[in-house]
């Protein structure tokens, strides 16, 4: 069976209040810090995330037809809605949606990419280190590994590729597929178009994957 939103909830909403938790001490001036996501500040992918929270299916459709279904904008139309003046009112937006359970219409493993991606493309710039639970990394690495890039994944960034995690029993790809090694968590944001820290992946096709 896949994931379910009943499975996903108490992962997603654990991580928002750690997350919370982990920005409550970082000082004003550090919120311009560009994040991991290109274009965007960590004020912004903080903005991101509450909008992502608090969206509903049909809010979701009726922004989108406004956008003309350009994904992009309806995203820079979130962030501009849930960015406050204040990076401590932005975070309080955060923390008063910590238990939310609004989705756009996406597969469950989504919310999961979301929570761990972009709780990384936050921390990582700003030097705060977290662990994250390995079998849900596990399930949005996978989903990223099947998903194509337009649609948020990186399936033709792994293509020819085999991944194999060394924290967790997970192997994707052609058995004879040039190898990448690394955390799940690593090759969660590599997969996902993000930069990790040299040396963090090993393997003939490391160096391939990383410059993607």
């Amino acid at each position: 069976m896949g994931t379910t939103l009943s499975k996903v909830w108490p992962t997603v909403h654990a991580e928002r209040a750690q997350l919370v938790d982990d920005l409550s001490r970082v000082p004003d001036a550090a919120w311009s810090t560009p994040s991991l996501c290109p274009g965007w500040s960590v004020h912004d992918v903080l903005a991101h995330l509450i909008d992502a929270a608090t969206t509903t299916r049909l809010g979701f459709g009726r922004r989108l037809i406004v956008a003309r279904f350009d994904f992009d904008r309806d995203n820079e139309t979130g962030i501009a809605m849930k960015k406050c003046a204040s990076p401590s009112d932005t975070l309080d937006l955060l923390r008063r949606s910590i238990d939310a359970t609004s989705t756009p219409p996406a597969n469950p493993a989504t919310r999961l990419v979301e929570a761990f991606v972009h709780g990384e493309d936050i921390r990582r710039p700003l030097q705060i280190s977290a662990t994250y639970p390995i079998g849900p990394v596990v399930e949005a690495l996978t989903y990223q590994c099947r998903t194509t890039v337009n649609f948020g994944g990186g399936r033709e960034r792994i293509d020819g590729m085999r991944l194999n995690t060394i924290d967790a029993e997970f192997e994707h790809g052609p058995d004879d597929g040039q190898q990448v090694s690394g955390t799940a968590i690593d090759l969660l944001l590599a997969v996902s178009g993000r930069p990790v820290p040299a040396g963090a992946l090993s393997g003939p096709g490391a160096k391939t994957l990383v410059a993607d």
